[in-house]
């Protein structure tokens, strides 16, 4: 049986219809799992069938975070934010690590999940963080790899990828701040930005900064061991 992995989705401010890109459906259904698009919700109780019904959560890429989520006012640098969009995910986030259910987020995702596990983020990297940084929203095809991540040895992502150190993209402009003590920073940029976070109590949830989806074509790039590692997970009984 192919496992089900309930996908976030994301919209825009007329919340006219649901988006996904088509990479993060083809890098599910590559490695072997059903994707299924997820609708906002309200009501916990809607978490709590969703929850029941995947084998895995895939926490997608979009605009920004809303701060009132980490106690802070919002940055003159904050972008777009989809209110319904935080409150769903964060539900989905916590109920899942509840169950010790597989978590894969990417981009925004893993700084939900780092939000539903009681971290913190930067709302603008270059305007909070007093230092030169790398160029983390390249001018550059998504599936073109821009800059290294630093692997943390003996960490879940570099069991999957079997590297210290590796190229990736970068497309973003929030970043992971401080993270909780049940969970570690896994993978850093030259500069000292978060690049991957992952839990140490739960046997599959990791947080990725970068677009693996887009780099899965190549049957050399670490991505692909990362989907397949998730997929894997995702056959096995909590």
């Amino acid at each position: 049986m192919k496992p089900i992995i309930g996908v976030t989705a994301s919209m825009e401010t007329d919340r006219a219809y649901y988006a996904v890109a088509n990479r993060n459906m083809k890098a599910i259904m590559t490695t072997g799992g059903i994707p299924m698009i997820l609708p906002y919700f309200r009501d916990e109780a809607d978490a709590d069938h969703i929850v029941d019904r995947i084998d895995g959560l895939y926490a997608t890429g979009g605009y920004d975070i809303d701060p009132i989520l980490f106690d802070e006012e919002p940055h003159p640098k904050l972008g777009t934010i989809i209110p319904e969009r935080d409150q769903t995910e964060l539900i989905l986030m916590k109920k899942m690590l509840e169950k010790n259910k597989p978590i894969l987020g990417v981009c925004r995702g893993s700084q939900v999940l780092n939000i539903a596990a009681g971290g913190d983020m930067y709302q603008d990297i270059y305007s909070q963080i007093n230092a030169d940084l790398l160029q983390h929203s390249q001018k550059a095809p998504f599936d073109y790899c821009s800059h290294f991540v630093e692997v943390q040895e003996g960490s879940l992502l570099h069991r999957l990828t079997e590297r210290d150190k590796f190229r990736i993209n970068s497309f973003h402009h929030q970043a992971n701040r401080s993270v909780p003590e049940d969970f570690q920073i896994s993978g850093k940029a030259s500069d000292g930005i978060i690049e991957a976070i992952e839990s140490k109590s739960h046997s599959f949830v990791l947080g990725l900064q970068w677009h693996p989806e887009a780099l899965i074509h190549d049957e050399s790039d670490p991505s692909l061991k990362i989907y397949q590692g998730f997929i894997e997970a995702c056959r096995k009984p909590s």
